[in-house]
């Protein structure tokens, strides 16, 4: 077609002309979404001026001010708020940008690539000039104007480039930059050993920003970054902070390849990039810590938050087929499964196929825009293996369920496995075909994992001795036989997480606590553990239910006693294994069956939590001190593992003890955020109300003036399990250290009542429900994104009978809104029509 059209909102235009020559109002057409041009030449030159105001932008997208700070956010289509263009991300250019600004005020300018040259103009302004020699689409550019300041590092290719790294801050939080600039040197190191990719670039800028909607973004040069992502100290950031902001450095930094020089081909293979460059960082963070207890957090992730995404009205595939807002794709489908399916590949074609793999794609389609099927047919390609029927993992949604059946025959020395798999329907998808999943297991005889046999096995003797098996599921039935099987043994199913499932087996408590104490894989462990709670808990509750009198199974606190007195087990697992499911897990495993009872969910776990600590006092008491250390503080994996446990035994203490004293001694005498902001917390869930507004009272003193350190103020007061918590949340909204315009406030503190404070979000009177939805209603008119991201606890409503009225009053209330953002208007939508 001879017409043009490019993408534009929110845009004054000044003027347009083609190879110099003003264009008349009549050869073309504006719109609220973008400008038609008529009649184009095949080649030529257009100039478009535009002005827009970024500090009237409080959606945070596109140019807009954060303090007195200029700033961009272009994914997925911020850059059509900056000028008329064809904003999608298979239209890849070169880009140089001047940037004119007062010196005084704006003494910093920045964009993508190299700094090209600099000049002082008249009238107290100045200019800086860039270029990017690597075509991107407008997605990745950025732009920055500020008063800041860096520090500044370097980086030697193995290839001879001498790369200046900066991050540039506040000059207040200059002395917080040093974890992220050293996670960065080992991110760049790590990526040119394991996948041979080198930086290409003169230039790495990091940018840290107070207002942004996400954790950072990956733009060519110059990643921009949410301040909570890469400012920390031991003073103001806990472990987990640390560990954070060392994947999220990681994560961006990667995307120079996994997305930058190879990028997506249209908004619904974004999963190219991020479920890729998430496996990748998962990687990197394992090998910077502890492998185990890496996988362990990202199954944890999945059976809790991600499998409730896919029964949820949301639902969608890893590449999603059809969208309204793209914005609200950014979900954990995308990002964390979409990271699974590439660690199943791994799985099913091994690490030195899936390394030249990775090398075809990277050489093949640098400079291109393409598709999830080229990552796989690189895969294919440098394996020699048929993905077929894998590629389900992208097209399919849901959770699939792996019903696992199992018998012995002494006589014979067999044992067979019997394995269903079913997926249930999703939004569009009534049916579903059988995937291909890769189940690791093994099997425990006694105190050890045996050797496995397969009766297919007998031509193969090497895969015959190893105690550790990846079945291959691929038909809706099937079965494995194993031979030379001494006695009945215990299934360690689905070990490492091998695939994102379900799984139906009916272990019982003796299996679960053998599984526990002798079974070689950390997740089978740690899985264990949980099931085994799990059983406990819902015994408790329906004890609760019937009006008889509760006991805990001595099984679970007998396993417990023996993990506390296991010196051997690394203490970040032994912390991982005591912790009780959370409400939220507890929740997504009933909603599989029935209905959710919130109030019988908390009541019991409550219960449950109170006799562990009252039988395993005196083992916790003596685990805690043994832990004490006066060695300074270093986010170094040992130091970490011993910090998380000696605060999960101060989380038990605390429980048994009003007064909190334990945890109120170690609040004064901390040294680090880590055991403070935990002794912050048992003494807010546990303590009395004289002793928990006393410590938060103290804490907000000496850290009022850190906004990074207050969103963990209103994020333990969100979470609050006692008292009246949505009154304190609402009175938390005028608090003098609240914004509403910053999204990590609202985060903190309206983000954590929905996700993780269920027993008062869920109040029978509806109040918890009602509030939320006053909160995206005001939200909605300025930062839509925000909105529909605080929005998704309403969403599940059909889960929770006797409330579920409650809920899909306040989604019409909202449907009924004038002007409802695109955003917010299909995560409502997508909800009412759900049954």
């Amino acid at each position: 077609a001879n017409d043009l059209y490019l993408h534009g909102e929110e845009l004054e235009l000044i003027s347009l002309a083609i190879d110099g020559n003003t264009l008349h109002s009549s050869r073309y057409q504006l719109t609220e979404t973008g400008l038609e041009i008529a009649d184009v030449p095949e080649l030529f030159k257009l100039r478009c001026t535009t002005r827009v105001r970024p500090q009237d932008n409080t959606s945070l997208n596109g140019l807009y001010k954060s303090h007195t700070m200029f700033c961009t956010q272009c994914e997925a289509h911020g850059f059509r708020r900056i000028t008329f263009y064809p904003d999608r991300p298979d239209v890849m250019s070169v880009f140089s940008v001047r940037v004119i600004a007062d010196h005084s005020r704006y003494p910093v300018l920045l964009s993508n690539g190299n700094l090209e040259g600099t000049e002082q103009l008249p009238g107290g302004r100045h200019a800086a000039n860039w270029h990017d020699p690597h075509p991107k689409p407008a997605y990745l550019f950025a732009l920055v104007a500020g008063d800041l300041k860096y520090v500044q590092d370097s980086f030697t290719t193995r290839g001879g480039r001498e790369v200046a790294l900066r991050i540039y801050v506040d000059e207040k939080d200059i002395c917080k930059c040093d974890h992220a600039m050293a996670s960065l040197k080992r991110a760049m190191v790590w990526d040119e050993e394991h996948y041979g990719r080198e930086y290409d670039l003169d230039l790495f800028n990091i940018v840290a920003v107070d207002d942004f909607n996400m954790g950072a973004m990956e733009n060519k040069g110059l990643n921009i970054f949410n301040s909570s992502s890469v400012l920390c100290t031991p003073e103001t950031r806990n472990d987990r902070g640390f560990q954070r902001i060392e994947a999220i450095v990681a994560h961006e930094y990667f995307h120079n390849w996994s997305g930058n020089r190879v990028t997506c081909r249209d908004w619904f293979q974004l999963s190219l990039k991020e479920g890729f460059t998430v496996f990748r960082d998962a990687s990197f963070s394992a090998d910077m810590g502890s492998a185990t207890v890496k996988r362990i957090e990202e199954a944890s992730v999945m059976r809790t938050e991600q499998f409730a995404e896919d029964a949820g009205p949301m639902a969608h595939p890893v590449r999603p087929e059809s969208v309204i807002e793209i914005n609200n794709f950014y979900t954990l489908t995308v990002y964390e499964k979409g990271a699974e399916v590439v660690r199943m590949i791994r799985t099913l074609i091994g690490p030195e196929a899936f390394r030249r793999g990775s090398d075809l794609y990277f050489e093949r389609h640098d400079g291109q825009a393409v598709t999830c099927e080229d990552f796989v047919l690189a895969m294919e390609e440098a394996s020699g293996t048929d993905l077929t029927q894998f590629r389900l993992w992208y097209s399919q949604a849901g959770t699939p369920l792996l019903t696992v059946r199992d018998e012995y025959d002494p006589a014979a020395q067999r044992y067979v496995l019997h394995i269903n798999q079913s997926c249930p329907a999703t939004p569009g998808q009534a049916t579903k075909q059988p995937m291909l999943i890769p189940l690791a297991m093994g099997l425990l005889v006694d105190d050890c994992n045996i050797p496995l046999r397969l009766a297919s096995d007998e031509e193969d003797e090497a895969r015959s001795d190893a105690s550790h098996r990846v079945l291959l599921v691929t038909d809706a039935r099937q079965s494995f036989v194993f031979e030379n099987i001494p006695k009945r043994p215990v299934p360690s199913l689905l070990r490492g997480f091998s695939a994102p499932v379900r799984l139906d087996y009916p272990f019982d408590r003796s299996g679960l606590c053998a599984l526990m104490q002798y079974d070689d894989d950390g997740y089978v462990r740690w899985d264990s553990a949980q099931s085994l709670a799990v059983r406990v808990i819902h015994e408790v509750q329906q004890q609760q239910q019937t009006g008889s009198r509760p006991e805990v199974d001595s099984l679970l606190t007998d396993a417990y006693l023996r993990l506390l007195g296991d010196k051997t087990l690394d203490p970040a697992m032994v912390a991982m294994m005591l912790s009780l499911p959370s409400e939220a897990y507890l929740a997504e495993i009933a909603s599989q069956s029935g209905s959710i009872d919130v109030d019988g969910i908390h009541q019991a776990r409550d219960f449950v939590q109170v006799e562990v600590a009252r039988r395993c006092h005196s083992a916790l008491e003596a685990r805690y001190e043994q832990l004490h250390s006066d060695v300074p503080y270093a986010p170094e994996a040992e130091q970490i593992a011993n910090r998380a446990l000696r605060n999960t035994c101060l989380d038990y203490l605390s429980i048994v003890d009003q007064s909190c004293a334990l945890a109120a001694q170690q609040f004064s005498v901390a040294q680090n955020m880590t055991d403070r902001l935990a002794a912050l917390r048992a003494t807010a869930f546990y303590a009395d109300d004289t002793a928990r507004d006393d410590m938060l009272g103290r804490f907000y003193a000496a850290w009022q003036y850190d906004s990074l350190v207050m969103n963990q103020w209103f994020a333990v007061q969100a979470a609050m399990p006692r008292g009246d918590t949505l009154a304190r949340v609402r009175s938390l909204l005028e608090h003098p250290a609240f914004d509403r315009r910053n999204p990590n406030k609202i985060y903190s503190l309206i983000g954590v009542f929905g996700d993780e404070n269920p027993v008062h979000f869920h109040r029978r009177d509806g109040e918890g429900y009602r509030f939320l939805a006053d909160v995206v209603a005001e939200l909605d008119s300025s930062n839509p994104q925000v909105a529909s991201r605080v929005l998704e606890p309403l969403t599940r409503w059909h889960h929770y009978l006797g409330r579920e009225h409650l809920m899909r009053e306040q989604l019409k209330r909202l449907a009924a809104l004038q002007q409802l953002s695109p955003d917010v208007f299909e995560l409502v939508s997508k909800s009412l029509e759900s049954t």
